[in-house]
């Protein structure tokens, strides 16, 4: 009896695993799947592609699809799509934006990002020294790090932050734990903002509209995450000259890293990528190739399904708690200076709620928020901001982090 009680035991808790082939698949698929979501269900557009892939990953966790501790051919399946689709994604996601138009956009619209970046920088700097000794990590230079990387995350969106995480060689788990809290922090504040909240902003910025409604005529309207139509015969092929590229600057960054320390380095790799990126924008003919912005939003998302499904819940412990009170701090301590800064230099609400927006959520969070509003003269302003978040971003939270462990 005590035998068949065991071998019952046994069969009730045992999962098989999957190859890693199949795993392999999943990985590809989901993406895709979450595509096709987001083009059918409204409610998918609401809640998010990047949430969803997170969603997704830590059931396949949770779920024991992917195993804890995966064999060593999953993990270094794992590990090469986590060290290319970023690094390709970056590009991709940078091609269609004129850089140009910084010498020529709005002043309140330069000083609505301008106010938002300082928000991010003091309050992610006052936040490490409040709770450098709260153990968060245990490690006061990985918690440098992790704040660089939630700086990431607040000038751009997920890109910055998975950037950042590969090139400080942050471990998986941490970097999955802390954006799975920022995601529980900052979804609250987009779904308030999303459902009215943004008459807030209306009555703490009571100034006028005309700056937003007078912007550039030769603008053209790019919007974000509208999949349809990529697998055209005209569009893909020149879709795919976008992801050539993008591997280009990536061979680019990789000899450049070989070349001066001899080996892979990551952050030299993702800077190199960013700033040929940057130039690549000052092409017209790059700026009109089409869907690059969806196709590096669809190796994100291959990303964060990939990191996802290497959470392991029995690696949280009681830091979680801390860490929490960290990014809720970082977040509402951005909120309240951006809104300040945004009114002593007398930006008004509707291009704050973008501005805003677009640095602590990304641009394709944007277009609901401005459909919420009803006012479609910011959202021009709104994407223009996030993208220059993606831009600088990277390089914020680089600079941050030596800054953090000269002063640390």
């Amino acid at each position: 009896m005590r035998v068949r009680h065991v071998m019952a035991c046994r069969t009730l808790y045992y999962r098989p695993h999957l190859s890693s082939a199949i795993i392999l698949i999943i990985y590809l698929c989901t993406p895709l799947l979450i595509v096709w979501l987001h083009q059918r269900y409204g409610w998918v557009r609401r809640i998010g592609t990047v949430i969803m892939a997170y969603a997704i990953g830590i059931l396949l966790s949770v779920t024991g699809i992917t195993p804890a501790h995966p064999s060593e051919s999953l993990a270094q399946i794992q590990t090469l799509l986590m060290n290319v689709s970023v690094p390709l994604a970056i590009p991709l996601m940078l091609f269609g934006c004129d850089f140009r138009l910084w010498t020529r956009s709005l002043p309140k619209t330069f000083q609505a990002l301008l106010g938002g970046l300082l928000a991010v920088l003091l309050s992610v700097v006052s936040a490490y020294f409040i709770f450098r000794n709260r153990g968060i990590c245990g490690d006061a230079d990985r918690f440098a790090d992790i704040t660089a990387m939630l700086s990431g995350i607040y000038t751009g969106g997920t890109m910055n932050f998975n950037a950042l995480g590969l090139a400080l060689h942050v471990d998986e788990t941490v970097l999955t734990t802390l954006l799975t809290i920022e995601m529980l922090v900052t979804f609250p504040y987009l779904a308030f903002v999303a459902a009215g909240g943004f008459r807030i902003f209306h009555r703490l910025l009571p100034f006028g509209t005309d700056a937003t409604n007078h912007e550039q005529a030769d603008v053209e309207m790019h919007d974000v995450e509208e999949y349809g139509g990529m697998t055209d015969r005209k569009t893909l092929p020149r879709t795919m000259v976008g992801l050539l590229l993008s591997v280009l600057f990536l061979l680019c960054g990789i000899s450049l890293s070989l070349l001066l320390t001899g080996a892979l380095n990551e952050l030299i790799i993702i800077l190199t990528i960013t700033t040929l990126s940057i130039g690549a924008g000052f092409s017209r003919k790059i700026r009109a190739l089409p869907k690059t912005f969806e196709l590096g939003m669809i190796l994100i998302l291959l990303f964060s399904v990939v990191v996802a499904s290497r959470f392991d819940f029995r690696s949280l412990s009681e830091s979680m708690l801390p860490l929490a009170g960290f990014v809720l701090y970082v977040l509402m301590m951005t909120i309240m200076l951006h809104v300040l800064m945004c009114r002593l230099m007398h930006v008004e609400g509707d291009l704050f709620v973008v501005a805003n927006i677009g640095l602590l959520c990304s641009p394709p969070f944007i277009p609901p928020v401005v459909g919420a509003m009803g006012n479609k003269c910011v959202l021009i302003s709104g994407i223009a901001i996030g993208l220059a978040g993606y831009a600088i971003g990277t390089y914020l939270g680089v600079g941050i982090t030596y800054l953090l462990h000269i002063i640390g």
